[in-house]
């Protein structure tokens, strides 16, 4: 059997010396690993690291980005557009056959972050990519943020033209590439002259492996570059670090194109895109005694079109409207958007579940949708009574709780997504589920996919259980509940399975998901 061996300190014993009382004596103990362990390690880790952590559209919908657990960015690019030219409209009254499915190809990755150690605070700090926000593009380059933990750093990504020497003097057959020319030296029998008098016999300054074309002098030439090819070159331009003491939950671009905000638990601070070493904190929530701390912020997000308004998220379900123009510490909000609590539906899990983990605004800013553990709710931001509509994502784990709070289940936190069009709502869920919802008045549209190459899998007629219900709603409605206990399989949930990361595209019916390490798109 194939072993590995490998050396670990292990304990410090003390013994008496002559020069001091006590010295540290350390024991090595050889530790024997099969090869079969060591291969099952490595390729449990390299599974770990490749798993997807953040993914987003860019404004044009052109280009995707994800970011996984290893610190990784990888781009597509989206292919059919650029194959037949013009949009797809155009395209249909010219009754052009187009491909019906929307294509994207790998563009390029690049290492965006690299594990670290905090020596004043001893911790370490993960390399996985929390966030990923795309700029506004210039002169044909990308540009986006990337987040971990306590670094933002912003990135440039354009193409470079990779440039190659031609029209060499030298004679081919003498010649290796771009190396020096191998041959015999000039011929002394003829001994050519220049135009002013000079003697060629022995160049001043030349090697003896030189050899002039058959022209002479004349015809010797500058080598001119050509740009044989084209390579894609990502360049870090900034890093935004030394800001956060807590993890970093979000980043948002403003409307301004200029500034973007970065939001820890107790913390938002605003960032000018091309200032590094400076930020302003515009919101802080953290009390004079940490004892008095009732809640942290989830998420937050600039408003799409107004460069003044920010919205964020707590871990008690509420949701507050700021304006920027009040003050600069926004400690008071100008809106509150909170659904009252129905009375006698109150339980230990009750403030768990109502965390909201991720919020989204609508393309036009009207609305706001927001995920907590159990639903999808959507805001208008006109009214702040209560949620205009209420999603039910799987009511059916409610009587599970016990168990989602022992394999700490209960706390996963899924991302949410509006369409470009403001009509559907997506949320993920467990064994790899997502559910759409349609949010138009009057629409009862509630569909359930999975993440696989089959996502429309046969489902397996189960007997449905009643399902403990919050109430009535004073606003809003609810719809969507599914209280089979099963997927669309009709197998159990597998909570070791979940989609956390999905976004929309923002002008098509594409929605790109993210399952464990594998990236999925559907198109409607």
């Amino acid at each position: 059997m194939t072993e590995c061996r490998g050396l670990v300190m292990v304990q410090a014993k003390t013994c008496r010396t002559e020069q001091s009382d006590y010295c540290p004596t350390v024991l090595i103990v050889q530790v024997v690993v099969r090869h079969q362990d060591f291969k099952l390690i490595f390729e449990l880790y390299a599974y770990w690291v490749d798993i997807i952590s953040a993914i987003e559209f860019d404004r044009t919908g052109d280009h995707l980005a994800t970011g996984d657990r290893g610190g990784r960015v990888v781009l597509f690019e989206r292919t059919d557009k650029r194959d037949h030219g013009g949009n797809r409209r155009d395209l249909e009254r010219m009754d052009f056959p187009i491909i019906r499915h929307p294509e994207f190809r790998y563009k390029t990755e690049f290492q965006s972050h690299e594990p670290e150690f905090d020596y004043l605070k001893s911790l370490e700090i993960e390399e996985k990519i929390n966030k990923i926000r795309w700029c506004q593009s210039a002169n044909g380059a990308l540009f986006l943020l990337s987040t971990n933990d306590k670094t933002i750093k912003f990135w440039k990504v354009h193409e470079k033209k990779v440039k190659k020497i031609c029209d060499m003097n030298a004679d081919p057959a003498k010649a290796a590439g771009n190396g020096p020319v191998v041959g015999p030296s000039i011929p002394t029998s003829s001994k050519p002259y220049t135009a002013n008098g000079g003697c060629l016999d022995k160049p001043v300054g030349l090697s003896n492996d030189f050899s002039f074309p058959l022209g002479g002098v004349p015809s010797l030439h500058l080598p001119v570059l050509t740009s044989s090819e084209i390579s894609l070159v990502p360049r870090c331009r900034r890093i935004y670090a030394h800001a956060h003491d807590y993890h970093i939950n979000s980043i948002s671009n403003n409307s301004d194109g200029e500034t973007f905000i970065s939001a820890d638990d107790l913390r938002i601070n605003l960032w000018n895109l091309e200032i590094s070493n400076q930020s302003f904190n515009i919101v802080d929530v953290k009390p004079a005694n940490m004892e008095d701390l009732t809640e942290v912020i989830t998420s937050a997000e600039f408003h799409p079109t107004h460069c003044n308004i920010l919205a964020y998220s707590s871990s008690r379900g509420s949701i507050r409207l700021v304006d920027m123009r009040q003050s600069a510490l926004c400690d008071s909000h100008s809106k509150l958007f909170e659904e009252q609590e129905v009375p006698g539906s109150r339980s230990f899990f009750t403030e768990i579940i109502a965390s909201i983990s991720d919020i989204k605004f609508a393309k036009d800013g009207r609305y706001i949708l927001s995920r907590d553990y159990m639903t999808l709710k959507l805001w208008d931001i006109n009214m702040d009574s209560g949620p205009v509509s209420t999603f039910q994502v799987h009511e059916n784990l409610r009587p599970k709780l016990c168990d989602l709070y022992e394999n700490d289940s209960i706390f996963d936190k899924f991302e949410c997504c509006l369409s470009g069009d403001g009509l559907r709502v997506a949320t993920g869920s467990y064994s790899n589920l997502f559910r759409v919802f349609g949010c138009s008045e009057g629409s009862t549209e509630a569909t359930t996919l999975e993440a696989s190459k089959n996502p429309l899998r046969k489902q397996v007629q189960t007997p449905s259980r009643p399902s403990r219900s919050l109430g009535a709603l004073s606003h809003g409605f609810r719809r969507g509940a599914d209280t089979s206990g099963v997927d669309t399989n009709g197998n159990a949930f597998d909570f070791t399975t979940k989609l956390l990361h999905l976004a929309w595209h923002p002008t098509e019916n594409s929605l790109a998901c993210a399952a464990s390490n594998s990236l999925y798109m559907y198109y409607a």
